[in-house]
């Protein structure tokens, strides 16, 4: 089908993964060019050192030099002037994920790490675990671990590690983006109730885990959490080999002895005690998922713990962004009432004397909901105190169908949690700077930018003291 691409243009070329395939098809000999409506730093920086031509804004005019292919980023939707040209004009066209499939993973050993939690962190621990073993593996990972320095690379070595997102691939293709990845092995970590915005209830996301499990070949692997009751209708298949893996003991890969220390982590499985410097039980099941996979692709338990002793985490996921005026700043990128939780329970170990803030905005098509109204009271536990950001996008959503913010204040006064719901990071700012004290840690909860609260907390705190 491809045979005859010569030239490329891609649609939405600064998001991450657009722009490093971009770069990865013109290292491969192809004509490169891309257009985007948001061109900034890092990733139009990027592009411009690769001398690949970005166009400003989306037109018409962007592809008169009638490109052999376009590919279609996942945030176009019609209506955007160049997927209607590409329509009208019946250009050749494609999404990211199928364009990963064809001219990428086609042919290598891919490892797919999916689930609704952990992903991020499991496949950066996986990435390195590879590469510090000297087997240089292609990978693309929705964020970035520091060890790495970027979430994708592509290299001609026969292994490659993709995170596997249960999302939508397109607007032209409604199916879960992992189901492009040609998975050999694929890890589901867990299953819950997300993407409000397409999935309409847990089985529906089931239906299309249960799809992705069907394209792993009889000498590939599914491996998956036997601890989570939502996966276990989906491991009944015979036409691959499974295995489970957990703390509980009908896993056949078993973590047992766990130390949750505040600077590390230390499980053991029958034969080898590993450690991490990642704290909390989330990372203790993200790690043994990733000693699993590990093991089966040929590595030693001596080789995926000389890898452990040198990770250094992924930005974005309990990343301690500075310490002003005696207050830590801790950015996640959690945003599922889970996700949440199991953080917080992770920082209160990292920080067990400390009064500990949870700085929260409801901006994913989820949490902007009221699909998890109740949960999100009980995600807070361990923090001392909650303050909440208004409903991102309010005005996109019906008053009955966004989240409740008083009740969820309500909720959380009466569990004893001082908590607040402020409009902006501007106020939020001003609200914690005047609150917090010296020895106080503040986790920022966001899947965005959160109108740069980090940097302005930070700068206030400093001033402060």
């Amino acid at each position: 089908m491809f045979s005859q691409v010569r030239s490329v243009h891609f649609v939405g070329v600064c998001g991450t993964a657009m722009a490093s395939a971009a770069a990865a098809m013109q290292e491969k000999g192809f004509h490169i060019s891309g257009s985007d409506q948001n061109i900034y730093p890092p990733m139009s920086t990027f592009l411009v050192g690769r001398n690949i031509e970005v166009m400003s804004g989306y037109a018409e005019q962007n592809l008169a030099h009638r490109p052999d292919l376009v590919v279609i980023g996942n945030a176009i939707s019609r209506g955007n002037p160049e997927a209607e040209a590409v329509l009208e004009k019946k250009l050749r066209y494609c999404s990211l994920p199928e364009l990963l499939k064809d001219f990428f993973i086609r042919g290598k050993r891919s490892l797919v790490v999916s689930g609704t939690h952990g992903k991020t962190s499991t496949a950066s621990l996986l990435a390195w675990t590879f590469e510090h073993n000297g087997f240089n593996p292609g990978y693309l990972i929705g964020g970035i671990p520091n060890n790495l320095g970027q979430g994708a690379r592509f290299t001609d070595s026969e292994w490659f590690i993709v995170e596997g997102d249960e999302y939508d691939t397109a607007f032209f293709d409604k199916r879960s983006k992992f189901l492009h990845y040609l998975p050999e092995v694929a890890i589901i970590n867990n299953l819950e109730y997300d993407h409000a915005d397409i999935f309409d209830n847990l089985t529906a996301i089931q239906t299309s885990f249960k799809h992705f499990t069907r394209l792993i070949p009889r000498n590939g692997l599914l491996l998956a959490n036997g601890d989570d009751p939502n996966l276990a209708p989906l491991l009944g298949v015979t036409h691959c080999p499974v295995r489970r893996f957990g703390l509980g003991e009908g896993n056949a890969v078993r973590a047992f002895n766990l130390k949750l220390a505040p600077t590390a982590s230390a499980f053991e499985i029958p034969s080898f005690k590993f450690h991490l410097n990642l704290v909390g039980e989330l990372n203790v099941r993200n790690a043994l998922a990733v000693v699993a996979c590990g093991k089966h692709c040929g590595l030693s338990n001596k080789q995926i713990q000389s890898a452990f002793d040198s990770f250094k985490g992924i930005k974005r996921r309990m990343e301690v962004r500075g310490i002003a005026g005696g207050v830590t700043i801790v950015d996640d990128f959690g945003h599922h009432p889970t996700a949440i939780r199991e953080t917080l329970r992770a920082l209160r170990i990292k920080y067990p004397h400390q009064k500990l803030w949870a700085v929260f905005e409801p901006r994913s098509n989820t949490t902007r909901r009221s699909v998890f109204q109740s949960e999100l009271g009980g995600a807070f536990a361990d923090a001392d105190a909650v303050v909440v950001a208004q409903v991102a996008r309010l005005e996109q959503l019906s008053p009955q169908e966004r989240l409740d913010p008083a009740r969820l204040m309500q909720d959380l006064q009466a569990g004893g949690k001082a908590a607040a719901y402020l409009p902006d990071a501007e106020a939020i700012v001003g609200h914690v700077a005047k609150t917090a004290q010296g020895g106080d840690v503040v986790c920022i909860f966001s899947n965005g930018a959160f109108g740069g609260i980090h940097e302005k907390l930070l700068e206030r705190l400093g001033r402060k003291a």
